[in-house]
């Protein structure tokens, strides 16, 4: 209750959830000494595989014993799982009484909630300076609050695609002006770019960090891999060639993660072994990202058959999940919550032919989600029968569900955390 209390004050310091500017987060930090200063940060920026990447490091990272705080953004189930620190998630009086700290030295000065949460964070980092740093930018990076960084281990790019898009001018809303907001700021270290879905794409990115004098370690020109067969992929940079196993994650896409991981860590020359990545990428806990539901309430509701839930949201991580399900020899029904924002068409298109039904539904709590009645009409497509129901527990009831086949939630981290906690 008192954590809650916190986080609603804080809330209502500024109008707007969103106000791209670095003024306010910097101000607020240079009263709390500028803590970002100090860190050994690592950046992650992209449009999708940012969590992941970033929980192949920190597995590979515990199995060396070498140390991490971490800031990850948006939360799945509660805001503590957005503070790591020396390995652990902080505990509710722990979060309640750094947020309480901040805020009085804030002095109730208007700024967003992301804001006052990355100050927090570097705030609380402070105390673990010889931990490595892993940052996960918000959104587009270039005026995000995480963006006050002045120098950093490593810069790692992992897929770019079209997002948010109704937060850029409607003249600018393109993949060249998001390449642009994500990667043309980026500091003076090591920049690691991850595997991009065209050749266009990674020109591009290319093009904007032409001028930066960073060493550039990008996917097939310094660092690749290879499927093999007999559950394992072989890696290779300018370090030499690595045999691994498969990971602990489910899709082929998750190899794109974890090159890029151990790629960062390999170029960087931490204390980290061959035997600690192979271990380390078997251990990775990653919740929302095509996680198979094994037990709980929703998980009772489709007895034998299998649940699974995904917090993808745009059209380029429905592309990776939809070549999923194309490994699945079963029909497979998806349950569909989104935001009004999104792209609602064209994120449904990556699956035609590829689902047996869809049902739609609210996202509870979510005032910002677009209604289960106006999703259902805005995606009416020829053969596919569709539905909405008013939960997530009637929508998974309703499904006729046979032997062997599959139930995929999607659409949204919001609903995958709703999902989640349900369960």
């Amino acid at each position: 209750m008192k954590l809650q209390k916190t986080i609603e004050r804080l809330q209502k310091l500024h109008p707007k959830e969103i106000d791209l500017s670095l003024d306010r987060v910097k101000n607020l930090c240079y009263k709390l000494g500028n803590p970002q200063d100090n860190i050994n940060c690592i950046s992650i920026v992209g449009t999708n595989g940012k969590y992941s990447t970033i929980q192949a490091l920190r597995s590979i990272l515990t199995e060396a014993n070498i140390s991490c705080n971490i800031y990850t953004s948006p939360h799945i189930q509660k805001i503590n799982e957005r503070f790591i620190f020396n390995n652990k998630e902080i505990k509710d009086d722990d979060l309640s009484d750094l947020l309480s700290e901040i805020e009085e030295i804030n002095d109730n000065h208007p700024i967003t909630f992301f804001e006052i949460l990355t100050a927090a964070f570097f705030y609380g980092a402070k105390k673990y300076l010889n931990n490595i740093t892993l940052v996960e930018a918000g959104l587009f990076h270039r005026f995000d609050a995480t963006n006050i960084i002045n120098k950093n281990l490593a810069s790692i790019v992992t897929p770019i695609g079209l997002d948010h898009l109704n937060w850029l001018p409607k003249n600018e809303q393109t993949i060249n002006k998001i390449i642009f907001e994500k990667t043309s700021c980026l500091l003076n270290s090591n920049i690691i770019i991850s595997k991009q879905e065209t050749n266009d794409i990674l020109n591009k990115i290319k093009y904007s960090i032409r001028d930066n004098k960073s060493k550039k370690i990008i996917f097939n020109d310094k660092y690749t891999y290879l499927i093999k067969e007999n559950n394992f992929f072989y890696y290779e940079d300018e370090f030499g060639g690595l045999k691994l196993p498969y990971p602990n994650l489910l899709g082929q896409f998750q190899l794109t993660n974890i090159s890029t991981a151990v790629a960062t860590i390999r170029s960087l020359k931490l204390n980290v072994s061959d035997e600690n990545i192979k271990k380390g990428i078997t251990k990775i806990k990653s919740i929302a990202r095509l996680q198979e539901i094994k037990n709980g309430k929703l998980k009772d509701l489709v007895k034998n058959n299998k649940l699974f839930v995904d917090g993808t949201h745009n059209s380029l991580g429905a592309k990776v999940l939809a070549d999923y399900l194309d490994t699945l020899n079963c029909k497979k029904h998806m349950i569909l919550g989104m935001m009004a924002n999104k792209n609602h068409k064209n994120y449904l298109n990556c699956f035609k032919d590829k689902i047996s039904s869809l049902t739609t539904i609210d996202i509870p709590n979510q005032k910002n989600s677009i209604e289960k009645n106006k999703l259902k009409n805005k995606l009416s497509s020829k053969g596919l029968k569709i539905n909405s129901k008013p939960s997530i527990q009637d929508a998974i009831s309703s499904i006729q569900i046979k032997e062997n086949e599959i139930i995929l939630i999607t659409g949204s981290l919001y609903l995958a955390g709703e999902v989640l906690n349900l369960n």
